[in-house]
């Protein structure tokens, strides 16, 4: 028995010491799995918290790729964290759940919308055109870098508003930004009228008065404009691009003060239903091709299309001017006055060549500073003296550092006495030449900017005196005309230091003082390369036949107009004033543009343009315009019937435009749409109400 209870303790000793040591490392096993258990949760909680505050962190407008990474986090739900369901409570499990729940619906509603938009497309696509590459042209918007997106508004009184809200202190409050709701109110219903006021089919808004006056200066309506301008009588569509530059239809720009005029000049010849513009003929005597080709005699540096490709022509009589200078590859901007009550302006546009209308009064013109090549005043009877001169210091604003001021007029001295000598002395702007030409009858002279400040410290007095270091050149969207000179651009970074290459390979060729943005701009080149070639000239059933004048509303780098180069159109790149300034940029390439806020009409003729482009425009309107729908009607205003809109933005904002489109009768060519981004080609038809 003995041996048998020795037997049985010496059995029992492992089996007790294999539980001791079994429960320890059961012990040990539970406690590392609780620790990790705890700290996955944190970990989890914490990258959750980060993702769940990216609204409040980044603006979904202006910070693309972060929108991206939130919404594809909506759209997956499968990437929310899995640990905190695990390991959390049952109400939060539960509260998990349903959030998951919603936002699975959430993805399958938009997955539905976005395949339908998409159905819609492919459908429309079949029917009306081959569409090529229009996965590229709904990408997301590019080109502007991310700090940059708050953007450089040049607009001077808004600068100032914003600083007194800022307040007392001078700091400026830091305020949460507040979600934006849609841009366009879903449950309006437009019930559209013709403008009253006998405004007429060619009413300017920011021009006319009511009972047809015009303002001295631009002066906008505080009411937004939400009626549509009326149709000439029998309107018909310009002629093809190069017939519509020597005839246009009469009826389409007809009225009384126009008649009148007709027939006291030999420029202009009324045959039938057109007006004629004949090339032999012109407000210079000998043609204009010969007052062109006498000036570069004068001025052998003068290279037209080489040397000199962008030019303004102050005041547009016949744009004899500019029409000429189309055949030398220079593109030629003429500014009409506000004044002009034959609208001579008008008819450039009618026949295909750059116009706008403005007024030299006591603000800046909507450009930049150093931009225009060479500045042209044909027949000019400007005061250029007067109030100090403050109108030509505008002129030596905008003029590139070395170009060229070209003044001409056929009765008595170009100087007006010595105070015109005395004023171009005091602002170091050299005579290169000074001649009468024999068959023209014009007196020219031909002046030249100061390319460096080196000139400038031999001046005998300080009158004009230097512009402060602190002034804003490019501040010209309703600001003053200041009566200081500025100087010649000097640091490397700024534009205006080099004048640029010959044309047209200044088109591709990025400067210096672009730095690191010149990789981009080659990026954005490229990209609106394959956009054009592969999709606008050949997929939307547009016939480009017809188009000659287009509108970029939303230029950045002037990628779009760059690609349409080797077509017979130009192009209007339209900066908004809240938007980065890169129209240096765009006259540094050799393409014409402008300043312009949106939430006002743009200073132009009704009918002026054929084409409208707009990539993500109304995508930056929200918290801008009172009525961003006045945007749409701007948009009826200044493109002709039969003319095309390209709009490219969100499927949220898209939606509802092309609601409104159709109710301002506009065919809707062909839409398409991928990834929240899509695309809408509409034609204006001649629907008025």
């Amino acid at each position: 028995m003995a041996g048998v209870r020795l037997g049985r303790s010496t059995k029992r000793v492992p089996l007790a010491l294999c539980a001791k040591v079994t429960l320890v490392v059961l012990l040990g096993i539970g406690f590392i799995v609780i620790r990790h258990t705890f700290s996955s949760s944190s970990s989890a909680a914490e990258v959750y918290s980060q993702r769940g505050s990216f609204d409040d962190i980044f603006d979904p407008e202006t910070s693309p790729v972060a929108k991206e990474e939130d919404e594809s986090k909506k759209r997956n739900p499968s990437s929310l964290p899995k640990d905190g369901n695990e390991n959390g409570s049952p109400e939060k499990e539960m509260k998990e759940g349903e959030i998951e729940e919603k936002v699975a619906a959430a993805a399958k509603n938009e997955t539905r919308e976005a395949e339908g938009h998409q159905e819609k497309g492919r459908k429309e696509g079949e029917e009306k055109a081959v569409v090529e590459g229009l996965e590229e042209v709904v990408g997301e918007e590019r080109g502007i870098d991310e700090d940059m997106e708050d953007g450089v508004d040049v607009n001077t009184e808004e600068e100032k508003v914003d600083e007194e809200r800022s307040g007392a202190n001078g700091k400026k409050k830091n305020k949460k930004k507040k979600k934006l709701g849609p841009l366009f109110d879903p449950g309006a219903r437009y019930n559209w009228k013709l403008c009253g006021g006998g405004h007429g089919h060619n009413y300017i808004p920011c021009v006319y008065m009511e009972g047809g006056r015009r303002h001295h200066e631009r002066s906008c309506p505080q009411i937004p404009l939400m009626c549509l301008v009326s149709l000439p009588q029998e309107y018909r569509p310009p002629l093809p691009w190069p017939a519509r530059e020597s005839k246009i239809f009469y009826k389409d720009v007809a009225h009384p003060k126009l008649s009148a005029f007709i027939k006291t000049q030999s420029w202009l010849n009324l045959s039938e239903e057109f007006l004629l513009f004949p090339r032999e003929e012109s407000e210079y005597k000998g043609e204009a091709q010969h007052y062109v080709n006498s000036i570069e005699k004068m001025a052998p540096d003068i290279e037209w299309g080489k040397n000199i490709r962008v030019v303004l022509d102050i005041g547009c009589t016949s744009a004899s001017f500019g029409a000429t200078l189309v055949e030398k590859d220079v593109i030629t901007l003429s500014l009409g006055f506000m004044n002009d009550q034959i609208d001579l302006a008008q008819l450039a546009l009618e026949r295909g060549i750059p116009a706008m209308v403005g007024n030299l009064g006591s603000r800046r013109l909507p450009f930049p500073s150093g931009v225009f090549d060479v500045i042209h005043c044909g027949e000019c009877n400007i005061p250029w003296q007067s109030s100090g001169g403050r109108l030509l210091l505008e002129m030596n604003r905008i003029l590139r550092p070395g170009g060229y001021f070209i003044i001409s007029t056929k009765h008595g001295d170009i100087n007006r006495g010595e105070g015109m000598s005395t004023l171009m002395a005091s602002i170091c702007w050299n005579i290169l030449a000074h001649k009468t030409d024999e068959v023209s009858e014009v007196g020219v002279r031909i002046y030249q900017t100061p390319a460096s400040n080196d000139i400038y410290e031999l001046r005998r007095t300080k009158e004009p005196p230097f512009c402060k270091e602190d002034d804003k050149i490019d501040a010209a969207w309703y600001t003053p005309i200041k009566s200081c000179l500025h100087k010649v651009p000097a640091a490397i970074e700024r534009h205006g230091t080099d004048w640029p290459e010959e044309w047209p390979k200044r088109l591709e060729t990025f400067p210096e003082w672009l730095g690191d943005s010149r990789e981009k701009l080659t990026a954005d080149h490229e990209h609106w390369k394959a956009i054009i070639n592969k999709s606008y000239l050949n997929g939307m059933g547009i016939d480009w036949s017809h188009i000659r004048n287009i509108m970029d509303m939303k230029a950045i780098y002037g990628g779009f107009a760059a690609a349409l180069s080797s077509q017979k159109v130009w192009v209007m790149n339209v900066v908004p004033v809240h938007s980065p300034n890169t129209l240096p940029v765009i006259y540094e390439r050799g393409l014409l543009g402008i300043y312009h806020d949106w939430c006002e009409p743009f200073s132009t003729y009704p009918r002026s343009y054929d084409l409208l482009h707009a990539d993500h425009l109304f995508s930056r309107l929200k918290n801008r315009c009172k009525q961003p729908v006045v945007v749409v009607v701007e948009m009826d205003r200044i493109l002709r019937p039969g003319g095309w809109s390209i709009i490219r933005d969100k499927l949220e904002i898209l939606n509802s435009l092309e609601t409104i489109l159709k109710s301002l009768h506009w065919e809707i060519r062909m839409t398409y749409a991928k990834d929240k981004e899509g695309i809408i080609c509409a034609q204006k038809t001649t629907w008025r109400p």
